[in-house]
C-alpha cells in the first residue's frame, strides 16, 4: 500500500444557525430539506442518512460532547467524472448536522470540485431563514488536535 497526497488540505466549512434563524425545528427537518436539494439536483445522488448520535450513544466506548443533542450525516455523491481510480477516495460527499441547545451546526468537507462546493454552500445557506444574511461567511475549521 502506498500513501499518495492527492489534495494537500481539505478544509471543513461550518455554518452555525441559531434556532431563531430558521424555520426548521430539528436535525431530521434539516436533513429532509437537504435531501430535497440533493434530489432536485441533476448531478447529485442521495445515498443515505446516518444517525451518528444514536450510533455513538449505543457503543460501549462511545463518547458524545454533552452540548450535542442530536447529530446526523446525510450522504450523497456529486461525482460527474472519474478522472482516475484515486478519485473514489474522496467520494461520496456528506453534510453533518448537529443540534445544540440554541443552534444547529452544519458542516461539510470542502470538495475538490468547485461546482460541488457551490451547490453544497447554496443548500446549506438555504437552511437559514431570510433574517440571516445570505452572504454570512462559512467558518473554516482546523480539526487537528494541538
Amino acid at each position: 500500500m502506498r500513501q499518495r497526497i492527492i489534495v494537500e488540505t481539505l478544509p471543513v466549512f461550518v455554518l452555525e444557525i441559531g434556532k431563531d434563524e430558521t424555520d426548521l425545528a430539528s436535525v431530521a427537518e434539516i436533513v429532509a430539506r437537504l435531501k430535497t436539494h440533493i434530489d432536485a439536483d441533476e448531478v447529485a445522488r442521495f445515498i443515505g442518512v446516518f444517525d451518528h448520535y444514536a450510533h455513538t450513544r449505543h457503543l460501549p466506548v462511545g463518547v458524545i460532547d454533552e452540548a450535542i443533542l442530536d447529530a446526523w450525516i446525510i450522504v450523497f455523491c456529486f461525482g460527474i467524472a472519474l478522472p482516475g481510480p484515486e478519485a473514489l477516495a474522496f467520494r461520496p460527499r456528506s453534510i453533518g448536522v448537529a443540534e445544540l441547545t440554541d443552534r444547529f451546526v452544519v458542516s461539510f468537507l470542502e470538495a475538490p470540485m468547485p461546482v460541488a462546493n457551490t451547490a453544497i454552500e447554496t443548500w446549506v445557506r438555504d437552511l437559514a431563514s431570510a433574517s440571516t444574511p445570505a452572504s454570512a461567511p462559512f467558518e473554516a475549521v482546523n480539526l487537528e488536535q494541538p
